[in-house]
């Protein structure tokens, strides 16, 4: 029998050797082909250069006409820049090695072509800015320089990305990704992407740290700024009013994380577990706090709990007990973060819940063991990963949130309001706000690690390509009423609060006139006709439409890129996958506010120059929220047994065929998580875009801010009414374009059941 096994084994792996090759046998250099195809009609058909105030795109039909719009040959050939011609030597020795075979000696002219395109464009757009040389020392050395350059455009990021595709070919050539062309232009491509947007802004922010106020660098400045009694005192412990900022930070994020993760986990039991007809509903309310810019929370609670809200007021009226303002601080803050994040673990957990087998539920029963026994030790250990997911992403949303903090903390401090405020206060100091993002990074870290050490090697598969038609079981009694008895009254606060949020915006002045007007609205989203027409007379509608513009185009790519990310971390490996993973969530680690900023540093100059436009806020939304999509994805693909690719790949499928019919499909819940999320946190964030528009790209929550400093609270609030109601139709819109995961299970027959209880 074990000469069968071998035989056997063998006969498969030699049939999943001989399927790859002759799925790559047919057109083995068409990839290459293409990107090099690519990246020289780049150079013919775009402009090089990205031009003031000017989409590139439009100037397509000048590319040959003059300096500032003319294409990357014109560029090198008649504007005196003929270092732009190493990317036409790098993609034609690209060309050469598609005339090869696919050997070694392929991939490493691929490598070649690729280092010297690629470093060529890149040292020399660096060295060379708006002013002629970008350093000094080359000033000194070489002298002035004649020409100049601006950012790059259209043209040079298309070579880019060429160049960088088909030198991830030629690693695949070499050997490494085992010799996969798609895996290795996707990790390549997506690792340039995190180190480009990610790691080269927040680096180049975070080093400032290191810098003394004289400019001068030096390790002892870090330590003096991190090690003092303001970060890490432990005054609240010898009877001090007062902690370290840091201590306030961990001890919130802990909180936070443990009761989003614990509600998110008792909400998507009772939509998946429960009773159906608690599905919409929950839907709906799970939404509210994640679809609602972060202050609308912070002001209904305020209506609540505030010195002036509706609470104390009633225990003045009937107890005696003078207002205070004993919700602002730490506990305020809390409550208003266990609101905005629940959903994003209700989410994550919902998806976790639907894929788990009920077959293996089953089984337990029929070993005898009772429903409550059967959920302690089957169910509940299946939702680890899920648990995980959702308590890192709780944590790490708490220390970076910045809205919650600056309403109702009071005297209550965390990094991300010390940062803010050392950044646009009156000190301005970049080296303070540098030291607290590294603590910051620091924690979430620790709890990175911790999350990876507690789940380790072990395997949650729970979807294989073996049929499965069980009936998922039904939460057991015991646990029912603790869910009924957590989430229920939970939901009902959460009403609660957005019923005295949205009542703002109906009423002429909170506080002093109750009257119901929508002179609020009429002011924000005044439609009138005039001499030509429609006309857009509300002052919200410039901010509204940019918004949904921006936000549109940003989710898309967010989910790809995110589930792309999870796709390669959970189904290949290769050296520095660690890091690759670093960076991916690294975006989730440091305040928004620092994110901003670092985007200013890094993207203010040539050779990329981004600020003032739409694309630096669009960048920022992409990877702002990019963890989201990664932590979801990567959730789902522990449930996807390896076998469904590896039966793909055996058939003759390459790895982007598998990805798109097999994979794909079964992570329907990733997809939906990663596209709402992205969208609506780009409508409501805050703090990491507000240094980032301008006036001509003003975004929603900017415009709601100015109103709420400007003391006009009713179109503010009415304003985020507009906006719920938008995002509440675009979530239900994701939710029927991508559809739900189909696992083939029966449905309860439930009047078959009810006529078997009468016999």
């Amino acid at each position: 029998m074990s000469s069968n096994l071998a035989s056997t084994a063998s006969a498969t792996a030699s049939a999943t050797a001989s399927g790859r090759a002759h799925a790559g046998s047919a057109a083995p250099n068409n990839a290459i082909w293409f990107w090099l195809a690519v990246g020289l009609l780049a150079y013919l058909v775009f402009p090089w250069y990205a031009i003031q105030d000017y989409n590139g795109l439009k100037a397509i039909p000048q590319v040959f006409s003059s300096a500032e719009t003319g294409n990357g040959l014109m560029q090198a050939g008649a504007f005196g820049r003929p270092w732009l011609w190493l990317g036409v030597l790098g993609l034609l020795m690209c060309g050469a090695s598609a005339l090869m075979a696919p050997t070694k000696k392929q991939g490493s002219l691929l490598i070649a072509g690729g280092v010297v395109g690629l470093l060529g464009l890149l040292a020399t757009a660096f060295a060379i800015g708006a002013k002629g040389w970008s350093f000094a020392a080359l000033n000194a050395s070489f002298g002035e320089i004649a020409v100049q350059q601006f950012g790059i455009g259209w043209g040079a990021t298309v070579v880019l990305a060429s160049l960088v595709v088909l030198m991830a070919f030629g690693l695949a050539r070499r050997g490494y990704f085992k010799g996969d062309l798609f895996v290795a232009a996707a990790v390549v491509f997506c690792a340039s992407l995190l180190a480009l947007f990610i790691m080269f802004p927040v680096l180049k922010a975070l080093s400032g740290a290191f810098y003394t106020e004289e400019g001068g660098f030096s390790l002892g400045a870090m330590w003096s700024r991190i090690g003092n009694e303001r970060n890490f005192g432990m005054g609240c412990v010898v009877g001090s009013n007062r902690c370290g900022v840091a201590w306030n930070t961990l001890f919130l994020g802990l909180m936070t994380a443990t009761s989003t993760t614990i509600l998110g986990t008792m909400m998507a039991l009772m939509a998946e577990r429960a009773s159906k007809r608690y599905n919409k509903p929950l839907n709906i309310l799970a939404m509210l706090p994640i679809i609602t810019p972060p202050f609308v929370v912070g002001l209904g609670l305020i209506l609540l709990f505030g010195r002036a809200g509706v609470v104390n007021q009633f225990l003045e009226y009937a107890f005696g007990i003078q207002p205070t303002r004993w919700f602002y601080g730490w506990f305020g803050v809390w409550v208003a973060q266990t609101f905005a994040f629940t959903p994003i673990a209700f989410m994550i957990m919902r998806g976790v819940v639907q894929g788990i087998a009920p077959s293996l539920e089953e089984a337990a029963q029929t070993l005898r063991a009772t429903p409550h026994q059967t959920f302690m030790t089957v169910t509940l250990p299946l939702l680890k990963p899920g648990l995980a997911n959702a308590f890192l992403v709780g944590f790490i949303e708490s220390m970076a949130d910045f809205g919650n903090p600056i309403i109702v903390g009071g005297q209550f401090s965390v990094l991300s309001t010390e940062i803010f405020f050392a950044i646009v206060g009156a000190q301005y100091d970049q080296g303070r706000a540098a030291s607290l993002a590294w603590i910051l990074t620091t924690f979430a870290l620790a709890v990175f690690a911790i999350q990876r050490g507690l789940l380790g090697k072990q395997s949650f598969t729970t979807v294989s390509g073996k049929g499965d038609s069980g009936i998922p079981m039904a939460l057991p009694n015991s646990v029912k009423r603790v869910v009924y008895t957590v989430a229920l009254p939970w939901i009902g606060f959460t009403v609660i609060v957005y019923l005295f949020a949205f009542a703002g915006g109906f009423v002429q002045t909170w506080g002093r006139d109750y009257t119901l007007t929508l002179a609020h609205f009429k002011n924000a989203f005044a439609l009138e006709m005039g001499q030509h027409g429609l006309v857009w007379a509300g002052t919200a509608w410039n901010s509204f439409f940019t918004t949904i513009k921006l936000a549109a185009i940003s989710a898309p790519l967010t989910a790809a890129i995110g589930l792309m990310i999870a796709y390669l971390l959970a189904r290949t490996e290769f050296k520095g996958q660690g890091a690759f993973e670093f960076s991916a969530l690294l975006a989730f680690a440091i305040p928004g506010t620092v994110l901003g900023v670092s985007y200013i540093l890094a993207f203010n100059v040539p050779p990329f120059e981004l600020t003032g436009t739409a694309m630096i806020i669009v960048l920022c939304f992409m990877f702002r929220n990019l963890p989201v999509g990664v932590r979801a994805g990567t959730a789902a693909f522990k449930q996807l047994d390896k076998s469904l690719d590896e039966a793909s790949l055996m058939l003759r499928a390459s790895s982007a065929q598998t990805l798109r019919h097999v994979v794909l499909p079964l992570l329907k819940p990733a997809i939906v998580a990663a596209l709402v999320y992205s969208f609506v946190r780009a409508i409501t964030t805050v703090s990491a875009v507000i240094f980032l528009v301008t006036a001509e790209n003003e975004l929603a929550t900017t415009y709601i801010i100015g109103r709420v400093g400007n003391g006009d609270y009713g179109v503010a609030l009415a304003y985020c009414t507009v906006l719920i109601l938008l995002m509440s139709c675009a979530t239900a819109l994701i939710q029927f374009l991508v559809g739900e995961r189909k696992l083939g299970r029966r449905k309860v027959a439930h009047k078959l059941t009810s006529t078997q209880g009468m016999h």
